[in-house]
């Protein structure tokens, strides 16, 4: 199995504190990879060090690498522009722009250069159906996002991240700030996007990692106590402390 991002005895600092410590994973492609543990264990810097967000911190440095495809996105001389528009990301709570719907999902596209209306409309469509948006929205693209449910919100959110046809999706605890149907919605999403991207999850919840990964990490203290198929994770995980988290016997 090809993994899509691979970490490297991967290090991150902010200033003097060290956030994560020696990180070797590899997350294949066209999969989704939960990353679990309690707060404050490193979960959202380790994806954040994909498309390098991480690093609009003040006074941060790495070591190591993470390999996207064959190349190490660490290095001093890669492009950041096109490293996130390969790698897009989904923040815990919907931010959408102050614009329309429409100009929302063409956002992206219109950065990288595309003017074409057709051209805009056709990337529009498709992304807002990719995130199941689609048929809500239709008639109203050019109402302004802000009018939208917090749940519509969050799948905007996703479609304009879908929108510059990236190869990886980060999401960062996309569900939480929803409620339980627009949470189903999105994990009903992420199950079929797995298709054409590699997924990379921060979730606090068990049962929905447990749902929607078909990989899983434990964290704690900056490192990765345990990754395997999810299914092992949650019915026989390797270590004692893994079960002890998973069961809420701690954390």
């Amino acid at each position: 199995m090809k993994n899509k991002v691979t970490y490297k005895e991967f290090k991150f600092w902010y200033g003097d504190f060290q956030a994560l410590f020696d990180i070797d994973m590899g997350v294949p492609e066209n999969s989704v990879v939960a990353i679990i543990g309690p707060s404050g264990c490193g979960k959202s810097t380790l994806i954040k060090s994909v498309n390098r967000i991480a690093e609009l911190d003040a006074d941060v440095r790495t070591a190591g690498e993470i390999i996207l495809d064959d190349e190490n996105i660490c290095e001093d001389d890669v492009d950041l522009v096109t490293l996130r528009r390969r790698v897009g990301m989904v923040f815990q709570r919907p931010n959408p722009f102050p614009k329309s719907i429409y100009d929302n999902v063409a956002f992206g596209p219109r950065l990288f250069g595309i003017r074409d209306r057709s051209k805009l409309d056709e990337i529009v469509e498709r992304s807002l159906k990719r995130a199941a948006l689609w048929k809500e929205v239709e008639d109203r693209l050019r109402e302004s996002a802000l009018r939208l449910s917090g749940g519509q919100q969050q799948r905007l959110c996703i479609a304009r991240a879908l929108s510059v046809e990236p190869e990886v999706l980060l999401m960062d605890e996309p569900a939480s700030a929803l409620d339980p149907t627009s949470t189903q919605y999105i994990e009903d999403l992420i199950f079929e996007l797995k298709e054409n991207y590699t997924i990379i999850i921060v979730t606090h919840n068990m049962q929905q990692a447990a749902r929607i990964s078909d990989w899983t990490a434990f964290m704690l203290h900056g490192r990765i106590e345990e990754f395997n198929d999810t299914e092992q994770i949650f019915t026989r995980p390797d270590k004692e402390i893994t079960e002890d988290y998973i069961t809420g016997r701690f954390g």
